[in-house]
């Protein structure tokens, strides 16, 4: 892989996460690349922005995150292409999305630009209401009531089958997405590759089980005002009957991965 462009972004309000951003940013600059960095980290030699939203713009081989899973989630939200992501457990919790550690980075940086490395493209979602398309979501989209007095009567269409219950909300999880909120409500874990969505119950009146799913478009109408919150991290409202279209984006998330495991998110949580 060429490192002719870099971006390296940190987790946000975090100081051992952005003086390590410093540090992998000097490690770029010695070996010639371009390196973009995100305010308020700034290094001599490298190429300041404000936000995120301006790298889009650029072309990149590569960015690297520096944090938990809360900023790679971040980042991918605002990338809509396949631009590669190299992920570094900092100050984050369990880091279930993250490659390597802060030690490990030189070795990873030979091991990229000597092709010593895999892809690892994972499904993404995304959701539009009113013919507006929102951000897309790697781990899930949540649709739940915004009325906290009133239960929703929810409808979920998917193919030509109709599920209409009164319930809380519901989840479309992926399966990088499996070991998030919809396996806290029962959900199954899925294999990372497969090409399906899982569409999990919250609180139904009369209780649903979880439904793996082709990963082909579901649409939900929720009888009361909802709220659809994209990987924890953004919100949108929208009006009671205003159909919501939920599916798979147009691009997946890639991942740069430095050596094969199996199922990785689960050896993350101790399974």
């Amino acid at each position: 892989m060429k490192l002719q462009k870099v971006a390296v972004v940190s987790k946000v309000g975090s100081k051992e996460s952005e003086d390590a951003a410093k540090i992998i940013t000097k490690k770029f600059l010695a070996k010639k690349s371009t390196v973009f960095t995100i305010s308020p980290i700034q290094v001599e030699g490298a190429k300041k922005v404000e936000t995120l939203e301006e790298l889009k713009k650029e072309k990149l081989d590569l960015v690297v995150t520096l944090g938990g899973d809360g900023t790679t989630l971040r980042v991918f939200r605002y990338l809509e292409n396949d631009t590669p992501i190299l992920t570094i457990n900092v100050g984050g919790n369990r880091g279930i999305l993250s490659e390597i550690t802060i030690d490990e980075i030189d070795d990873a940086i030979e091991k990229i630009l000597k092709g010593k490395f895999f892809l690892d493209k994972r499904s993404r979602v995304v959701a539009s209401c009113a013919g507006v398309e929102y951000p897309p979501a790697l781990n899930e989209i949540y649709i739940c009531r915004k009325n906290l007095t009133k239960t929703a009567e929810i409808e979920i269409k998917f193919q030509n089958d109709t599920v209409k219950q009164k319930m809380d909300g519901v989840i479309i999880a992926t399966p990088s997405g499996s070991t998030g909120h919809s396996f806290s409500l029962g959900g199954p874990i899925l294999h990372e590759s497969l090409n399906v969505l899982i569409i999990t119950p919250v609180a139904p009146v009369y209780r649903l089980e979880s439904i793996v799913v082709p990963d082909e478009k579901i649409e939900i109408t929720s009888s009361h005002d909802c709220s659809i919150v994209m990987d924890a991290q953004v919100v949108k409202s929208v009006g009671y009957g205003e159909p919501i279209i939920i599916k798979k984006y147009r691009t997946p998330a890639v991942f740069v991965r430095l050596k094969k495991r199996g199922l990785r998110q689960m050896s993350k949580l101790g399974f």
